[in-house]
């Protein structure tokens, strides 16, 4: 395993990485920063969760020049704006270390605000396309000076159906510039994307075929409707971080303010609410602050929250791919990760045809909210003791 100083990175950064009590490298940046500090194109295939925000962050602060007010010099477009503060405050540390400023645009927040960062120079913005073309065509913002472009989790961009916005985007920035493109996926409208847009790009990829399923634990409960609150409560009070999963907006509020009544701390997170507290419950499940996080679909897409011990799913996903997306937000760069299904009794036989899209074949298990087993799902087979 290659440390960042092995990679090449500078002392300066590498300190400030290590303040952080970052010293080695994962595969995605082992592979890539050292093409990426050459100045090369980059196109790296890796999951969610690997380690791409450093990957890319680091050569382009070590190698970037100052920039001048409303003339960026780098430009990271990002599918969410919770992905968007995310990559910010991920980098921004390494940035202060070179005295380089870092700033999130995005829809929801204000722009005037975000008009009035530009102004006093931002040398580095991390954007979701929407609101990066408002400010483009308000003449608030140029990519004229642009010398660094990343396209960070293109596949999602071209699920949610933003590729035209990025596309409209990357034509803009003329000139020569190095652009970074990374992605779960590289075919379909993904390869077009880099066809198009890099020039003889280095491609790297982290293989993981299994990632999905077998680097996590997987566990099936059969509960009963009134119990079955308290059981999400059971699992949470003996994990660190959980994050739960419904189908509803609705849902995720009331699950949210069931568990509270608990004496759960616990959050919603869905497109209903206010940016401001979109963020706060971010902020506070990623510092401990909310032990749970309550989430729909929709919204997950933003949450990328590396130490998540377990992912419920409260209501069983409606296919396998949603299972994987869902559970995918455990087990996240190298770490283990326990995934539970809870399932009523007429959700049954949906679950096993789940089960037998995914490859497995898992004992379905019926628990009480008391049940022992629940302060300690690692520990327990259900192997041994399927009913």
């Amino acid at each position: 395993m290659a440390t960042f100083r092995d990679l090449g990175v500078s002392d300066v950064l590498a300190d400030a990485l290590e303040d952080k009590g970052i010293i080695d490298a994962f595969p995605i940046q082992e592979l890539s920063i050292p093409d990426a500090l050459d100045g090369k194109d980059v196109c790296g295939k890796a999951k969610t969760g690997s380690g791409k925000t450093l990957a890319f962050g680091l050569p382009i602060l070590q190698t970037m020049r100052e920039a001048e007010p409303r003339s960026p010099r780098a430009l990271a477009l990002v599918p969410t704006r919770e992905l968007a503060t995310q990559v910010r405050d991920e980098l921004a540390p390494l940035g202060e270390a070179r005295d380089l400023r870092i700033e999130a645009i995005y829809g929801g927040a204000s722009m005037p605000a975000q008009i009035d960062a530009l102004k006093r120079g931002v040398d580095f913005v991390v954007a979701t396309p929407g609101r990066m073309i408002d400010l483009l065509q308000q003449g608030e913002v140029s990519v004229a000076d642009v010398d660094h472009v990343i396209v960070d989790e293109a596949d999602r961009m071209a699920d949610m159906g933003f590729l035209p916005q990025v596309e409209w985007i990357l034509r803009q920035i003329e000139g020569d510039h190095q652009t970074l493109l990374f992605s779960a996926t590289l075919d379909g409208a993904v390869d077009a994307l880099v066809r198009r847009y890099q020039t003889d790009p280095v491609t790297h990829e982290v293989e993981s075929p299994t990632t999905t399923v077998d680097q996590m634990q997987h566990r099936f409960i059969a509960v009963h409707q009134m119990d079955k609150a308290k059981v999400v409560n059971a699992i949470s009070d003996a994990s660190h971080r959980t994050l739960a999963f419904v189908r509803t907006k609705r849902a995720a509020d009331r699950l949210a303010e069931t568990l509270n009544k608990e004496g759960c701390s616990a959050a919603a997170i869905h497109g209903d609410l206010r940016q401001t507290s979109r963020e706060r419950a971010l902020k506070d499940f990623s510092n401990g602050k909310l032990s749970l996080l309550v989430a729909t679909d929709v919204a997950a897409r933003g949450i990328h929250v590396d130490d998540v011990d377990v992912v419920i799913h409260f209501d069983p996903p409606e296919d396998h791919k949603t299972y994987l997306h869902r559970s995918g937000r455990t087990a996240r760069a190298g770490r283990d990760g326990m995934v539970v299904t809870l399932v009523l009794w007429d959700q049954e036989l949906v679950v096993k045809r789940l089960q037998k899209r995914l490859g497995m074949d898992m004992p379905l298990v019926e628990m009480f909210s008391n049940d022992e087993r629940l302060t300690d799902l690692a520990g327990w087979d259900p192997e041994s003791e399927a009913s």
